[in-house]
């Protein structure tokens, strides 16, 4: 048996975010020193935080990580994430995030301050 699926491909809606190479990611934490990253499990998290993309959050499928220079910049960071999340009534698994950071496992590495290594 062989089926045409042309005609459901073109009434099928595309995801328009592509996923982002990893290195690309990883230059943006370039002097950040604090980090926070919250678990989702919704693919609408880029159109969320799209004004806040490549400022202080990278979205990674359903991983939101916060990043900032100092303590009083990430208060303010987490404060807008969290507020937004909020407003758009998404929640997220309290087991699975972590707050206040100062190395956070990442898309299987490990960042800090001193850079980005592969998770041992």
């Amino acid at each position: 048996m062989c089926i045409d699926y042309r005609e459901l491909n073109r009434v099928t809606i595309k995801n328009k975010y592509l996923l982002p190479r990893i290195d690309n990611l990883f230059d943006q934490l370039q002097g950040a020193y604090i980090f926070s990253k919250i678990d989702l499990f919704m693919d609408l998290m880029n159109r969320v935080f799209q004004s806040y993309l490549d400022q202080f959050v990278i979205v990674f499928i359903d991983d939101i990580l916060i990043y900032s220079k100092n303590q009083e910049e990430h208060s303010k960071h987490l404060h807008l994430v969290l507020q937004k999340l909020r407003e758009k009534k998404l929640y997220a698994k309290f087991s699975k995030c972590e707050f206040w950071l100062s190395s956070v496992n990442f898309l299987g590495h490990v960042i800090s301050v001193k850079g980005v290594s592969v998770d041992p």
